[in-house]
């Protein structure tokens, strides 16, 4: 099944941009717009998952930004 989308010039040309020659728009749209999103795994995980997960990246980034820093720092 196919679908007409109206879509402004600019848009269009950057769809056009992209798209490889072995592909076809719907192929190159498809592609650009990524896979799944993380809206589709909103019922995927509990409260305490999400939890345990949004520390664990705060946790990642504090740490990141202290390397960063100390790596600063030397060349101060």
């Amino acid at each position: 099944m196919s679908h007409q989308v109206r879509l402004s010039d600019d848009v269009y040309e950057r769809i056009k941009s992209h798209k490889r020659e072995d592909e076809t728009f719907s192929e190159a749209v498809d592609r650009l717009i990524g896979g799944r999103s993380l809206r589709d795994l909103r019922d995927v995980f509990d409260d305490d998952q999400v939890t345990a997960m949004r520390e664990a990246i705060e946790d990642a980034d504090r740490e990141d930004r202290q390397a960063v820093r100390e790596v600063a720092e030397r060349f101060e």
